[in-house]
């Protein structure tokens, strides 16, 4: 029994300093900031990130996330693609969203402020590769499994993050990891409790979301609880913190 005991209160001291304790402090940061009273008065409009798309004549295709809103800004962001063909005059953009029908093609401008606050381009590619990866985005986007209406829940998953993290891990060859603080990321909408990429440099293990961990070139080491993430990067060092995502390298 001392032994369970024992084991039951480390276990306790790693959760309460891995997770909650960083997690407090980015409720305390985010707390301290201005942010509109509701979504009703909130900015939506382009911040201006992106060039205009007259002005790519390449194909393109971002990935992009800004925090979200309320007191979730503190812990969680929301992300979404966008697409561009060779010669084409506007960008595609991609999101999930809690009401209607949840996935949106359109719905704000390309680089549109989320909640007031302004996106960051996760990763980017253009030329001959954004060419040849744009169907394949349009193919995961197409077999994402809940895309009904009602298809979404904020917490675990699946959410805006879930159907992102469905995309690129369907298309390995973007070769990215959304970021630690887009939460439900790690919910898999494949239904299955892990996610290994074809070429086996990148394993995610997953329980509804909640409880797992992840490995690889990807997400370097990665241990997740109740949607939170904390762990580390060799291959671009860096670590990862519940609230803050990534600190160092970028990769």
């Amino acid at each position: 029994m001392s032994f369970i005991f024992r084991f039951v209160k480390r276990l306790v001291l790693t959760i309460l300093i891995i997770f909650l304790l960083p997690a407090a402090l980015a409720l305390v940061w985010w707390g301290v900031k201005e942010h509109p009273s509701s979504w009703r008065t909130a900015n939506w409009q382009s911040a201006g990130v992106l060039p205009p798309a007259s002005r790519e004549n390449d194909a393109v295709i971002y990935v992009m996330a800004a925090r979200t809103g309320g007191m979730k800004g503190a812990l969680a962001v929301h992300s979404w693609i966008v697409t561009k063909q060779k010669g084409a005059a506007n960008y595609i953009r991609y999101d999930k969203l809690g009401w209607g029908d949840p996935v949106r093609r359109n719905a704000y401008a390309a680089d549109a402020r989320w909640y007031s606050n302004s996106p960051n381009v996760i990763f980017e590619v253009r030329g001959k590769r954004a060419s040849m990866l744009t169907p394949k985005i349009e193919t995961a986007i197409a077999s994402y499994p809940y895309s009904y209406a009602g298809g979404y829940n904020i917490w675990p998953g699946p959410n805006s993050n879930s159907f992102v993290a469905h995309v690129v891990n369907n298309v390995p060859e973007l070769g990215i990891a959304l970021p630690a603080n887009a939460v439900g990321r790690n919910f898999l909408a494949s239904g299955n409790w892990y996610q290994l990429d074809a070429d086996w440099t990148n394993l995610i293990v997953s329980w509804d979301g909640l409880v797992g961990f992840a490995l690889g070139a990807r997400y370097g080491f990665e241990v997740h609880f109740m949607g939170l993430v904390s762990g580390f990067d060799v291959l671009n060092p860096a670590i990862k913190l519940p609230g803050f995502g990534r600190i160092g390298y970028r990769n």
